[in-house]
C-alpha cells in the first residue's frame, strides 16, 4: 500500500494542516497508510434502543430515546453542574453534565425527541447518565451501522474535538477515498484456502462493519496478513541461511558412545534424548545449525550441551560455551571440567579475571588445537581469541547478548560458519518463539530428571512471618540453607537498599545462632563473590539478597527461597528466583511474602506460581499479563508493533499463517512467479518499515 498511502494527512478533508499536526505528535500518524491501520479497539451497538423502564445498573452503556422535560442548573464555582430531567412513556430518569455547560445548554431543546447514549448510574430509585452522547431524533440516520468503532484517542485531541467520533468521521472520509486504491496483498490460492475475505472489504468492515460475522471476518483476514508476512520475512531469512551458509560436517560419535558407556551420571530424559537427535541431525546436515534449546532451570540444557560438544570434538573441531556473567561462566566450567577430565579433553575458562599469563597459553593452545574446550563471557569475541576450527559455538542465556557481538563469534573460523545452539532457561510461549525465533530450529526440553521433585509453592502475608521463620529455622536445623530475596527496582534504590538492611537486620535478630551473607547490587564485585563463596560452601546458612542472585548461582543444598514483597515482582522473575531451589534430592520450597491488599494482576501473578512449575505455562499467563513488548524487554520491543494480532490470543491464526508462508516458499523460495507478485511488492514496501527481530546469527 505504498505511493497513494504515503500521501500526508494534511490532505484529508476535514484534517487540514493544524489538526495534522497535533494528530502526528499525539498518535504517531503521518500518512493515509497509518491512520487507515488505526483500528478501532472496541465496537458500540447502536442498533438497541431501551425504554427507561428496561435500564439496570449491570448495563454497559444504553442508548434511549426520550424527550427533555425541563433543565436546571445546580451548586456554584467548581461544583456547578447541568441537569436535565428527561422522559418517556415508561419513566423518567436525569442527564447529568460538569463541563461545557453553556455549549451544552444550547444544544438541549425542551419537548422535542433525542437520542440519548451513555454508561447509567443509579442515585437513589433514578438513573442518571453523565455527559451522554445525543443528537435529535430527526437526525439520527436510520440506515445507522450496526457497530460503531471506538477509536483510542488523547486529552489534547479530544480538546480539538477529535474525539472517538471525531476520528470515525474522518475516516469515513478516508475509507471513501481510499476504496478504489486498496490492492490485494495475499494470493488467490491463499484467501480461497482460508476463505478470506478482500483486502478492501476487510478495511471497511473493521472500520464500519455492517454486521457482527463481517466484523469477525475482516478481523481474521487482517491478523492472518499481519501474521503471515512476519512468518514469510522470517522463513525467507532461514531460507538464505540454511541454502547459503554452509556448516561443517560433524557427524563423528566415538567420544559420546565411549561417554555413554563409561561415564554418563544419569539417564538422560526422553526430552534430552530428543533434542540430541535434533541437533545431531543438524551437525551432520552440511548445513549450519541454528537451534535454540529452551528448556526450564535444572532441565538439562548443560548435559545436551556437552554432548553436542562430544560430537563436534569427534570430528576434529574446537567448541566454545559464551555466558553473560563471570559466576555463570564458572559454573559451567566447574561442572563441565569435571566430565572433561574423564574424558581426556582440554577445557578452559576465559574470564575478563584471568591472568595475562594464563591467557597467553589459552591463546596459543586455542591456534595448535590442543584446546578442545573454551568456556567463556565476552571475552571470548576479543580479536587476540583464535581457533584452529571452531566447529560449535553454544551461547546461553542468549537474549543477553547483541547481535554485533555474536557476529564476532561466528567470523572465527574462516572456512564455515561455526554451528550454533543458544540455550535459554527463559521459558518463551511458543506464539512469541515463532514470531522471534522464527529462523531459529527450536527444541524444548520438557521435563525434568528423574528424582527431581517439584517445589512446594505458598503464598503468606505478612501477619504469618513468625511461623515462616519457624519454619526456616526448622529447615536449617535439618540441614539445609535459605535464601530471602528483596526486590531491587532501579527508580527508588535508596528505599529498596533500606528495604532489603531492614530485613537484613531482622533476619539477624531472628536467628542470632546462624551466620548470615548479604549481597547486593551496590557491593564490589570482589565482596559479592566472597559473600556468595560463604554461602556456597555452607560457612552462612542464610542468604539475604536483591535479584542479583537470579541468574547462575548453584548452591545444591539451598532448599528454601523466600521472596519479600513478592508483588513487585514480574511472573518470570519469580520462577527464575524460585529455580535457585530444587537443584538437590530435598523437597524444596518457595514462599511467596506479600502485604494483604494486592492488585488484580499481582493476585493472579501469585496464584499462578502457587498453582504450577511449568515455566511455559507461566510465560503463558505472563504474555496476556504483560504483553510482548515487555516479556522481551525493549530490545525486543519491535515485536510489540503488531497493528492488529495479538500473541497472547492469536496463536491459532499464527500457526496457519505460519504454514501458508512455508507452503508459498517451497512451491516459489524467491517469489517469481506471476501470482506471487504482490507478495514481494508487498515485502518489499514493508522492508523500508522494518524491524528486524530475527537476527541470532
Amino acid at each position: 500500500m505504498s505511493g497513494f498511502f504515503d500521501t500526508k494527512i494534511d490532505y484529508l478533508r476535514g484534517v487540514g494542516p493544524q489538526k495534522a499536526a497535533l494528530i502526528n505528535k499525539e498518535l504517531n500518524i503521518f500518512t493515509y497508510g497509518e491512520l487507515i491501520q488505526h483500528y478501532p479497539f472496541r465496537y458500540e451497538d447502536r442498533t438497541k434502543f431501551y425504554k427507561i423502564r428496561e435500564i439496570t445498573e449491570d448495563l454497559e452503556n444504553v442508548q434511549v430515546i426520550a424527550k427533555i422535560r425541563s433543565i436546571e442548573t445546580i451548586g456554584e464555582g467548581r461544583r456547578k453542574r447541568l441537569v436535565a430531567h428527561i422522559f418517556d412513556d415508561t419513566g423518567e430518569m436525569e442527564l447529568t453534565w460538569f463541563k461545557g455547560l453553556q455549549w451544552v445548554v444550547k444544544k438541549l431543546v425542551i419537548g422535542v425527541p433525542f437520542v440519548f447514549y451513555g454508561k447509567p448510574n443509579r442515585y437513589g430509585r433514578k438513573f442518571s447518565i453523565a455527559h451522554p452522547e445525543m443528537e435529535p431524533l430527526s437526525q439520527v440516520q436510520e440506515e445507522k451501522s450496526f457497530f460503531q468503532p471506538v477509536y483510542s484517542t488523547t486529552e489534547k485531541l479530544r480538546a480539538r474535538f477529535l474525539d472517538s467520533k471525531g476520528i470515525s468521521k474522518i475516516m469515513e472520509g478516508l475509507i471513501q477515498a481510499c476504496y478504489p486504491q486498496i490492492q490485494e496483498t495475499l494470493p488467490i490460492d491463499i484467501l480461497h484456502r482460508f476463505n478470506l475475505i478482500p483486502k478492501r472489504d476487510a478495511l471497511r468492515q473493521i472500520h464500519f462493519p455492517e454486521n457482527p460475522e463481517l466484523l469477525k471476518r475482516a478481523r481474521f483476514r487482517l491478523k492472518f496478513e499481519e501474521f503471515f508476512f512476519v512468518q514469510l520475512r522470517l522463513l525467507k531469512l532461514k531460507l538464505t541461511r540454511t541454502e547459503k551458509s554452509h556448516g561443517q560436517v560433524l557427524n563423528q560419535t566415538e567420544l559420546l558412545t565411549k561417554f555413554y558407556k563409561e561415564h554418563l551420571p544419569f539417564q538422560l530424559t526422553e526430552a534430552q534424548k530428543r533434542v540430541v537427535r535434533e541437533a545431531y541431525g543438524d551437525m551432520k546436515s552440511g548445513k549450519q545449525m541454528n537451534r535454540l534449546i529452551q528448556g526450564d532451570v535444572g532441565s538439562g540444557k548443560t548435559m545436551v550441551a556437552f554432548i553436542c560438544i562430544l560430537i563436534a570434538i569427534s570430528s576434529g573441531a574446537q567448541a566454545c560455551l559464551m555466558a553473560p556473567t563471570e559466576i555463570l561462566a564458572n559454573q559451567h566450567y566447574e561442572g563441565l571440567k569435571e566430565y572433561a577430565d574423564l574424558m581426556g579433553l582440554n577445557i578452559a575458562l576465559l574470564t575478563g579475571s584471568t591472568k595475562k599469563s594464563t591467557r597467553k597459553v589459552i591463546h596459543e593452545m586455542l591456534l595448535s588445537g590442543d584446546l578442545h574446550i573454551i568456556i567463556g563471557t565476552h571475552a571470548l569475541l576479543e580479536d587476540v581469541v583464535q581457533f584452529r576450527n571452531l566447529g560449535l559455538a553454544i551461547v546461553d542465556e542468549q537474549h543477553r547478548f547483541g547481535v554485533a557481538q555474536r557476529a564476532k563469534l561466528w567470523a572465527k573460523n574462516e572456512n564455515f560458519y561455526p554451528h550454533v545452539l543458544v540455550m535459554t532457561a527463559t521459558p518463551i510461549p511458543r506464539t512469541l518463539a515463532m514470531t522471534l525465533y522464527g529462523d531459529l530450529d527450536i527444541s524444548v526440553i520438557d521435563e525434568l530428571p528423574a528424582g527431581r521433585k517439584p517445589i512446594q509453592t505458598v503464598h503468606r502475608y505478612d501477619k504469618d512471618r513468625l511461623k515462616v521463620f519457624g519454619f526456616m529455622r526448622k529447615q536449617i536445623l535439618e540441614g539445609r540453607q535459605v535464601y530471602v530475596v528483596y526486590p531491587l527496582i532501579q527508580e527508588s534504590e535508596t528505599l529498596d537498599l533500606k528495604n532489603l538492611m531492614d530485613g537484613y537486620e531482622s533476619i539477624c535478630r531472628a536467628f542470632p545462632e546462624f551466620p548470615v551473607s548479604i549481597v547486593h547490587g551496590d557491593m564490589k564485585p570482589s565482596d559479592k563473590d566472597f559473600e556468595m563463596q560463604r554461602f556456597v560452601k555452607g560457612e552462612t546458612k542464610i542468604m539475604v539478597a536483591t535479584t542479583v542472585i537470579e541468574v547462575g548461582v548453584n548452591v545444591p543444598n539451598a532448599s528454601v527461597m523466600i521472596v519479600e514483597n513478592a508483588e513487585r515482582f514480574g511472573l518470570s522473575q519469580l520462577h527464575q528466583l524460585r529455580g535457585r531451589v530444587g537443584r538437590g534430592a530435598d523437597q524444596s520450597y518457595c514462599i511467596l511474602m506479600t502485604k494483604y491488599e494486592l492488585s488484580k494482576d499481582s493476585r493472579v501473578r501469585l496464584d499462578t506460581m502457587v498453582r504450577t512449575n511449568n515455566g511455559f505455562e507461566i510465560a503463558d499467563v505472563d504474555l496476556k499479563l504483560r504483553g510482548p513488548g515487555d516479556l522481551m524487554g525493549t530490545q525486543q520491543s519491535g515485536i510489540a508493533d503488531l497493528m492488529i494480532a495479538d500473541l497472547s490470543k492469536d496463536a491459532p491464526i499464527l500457526t496457519l499463517a505460519r504454514d501458508a508462508a512455508e507452503q508459498l516458499l517451497q512451491e516459489d523460495p524467491e517469489l517469481v512467479r506471476p501470482e506471487h507478485a504482490m507478495v514481494l511488492r508487498q515485502i518489499k514496501a514493508q522492508k523500508k518499515h522494518e524491524i528486524n527481530w530475527s537476527r541470532i546469527s
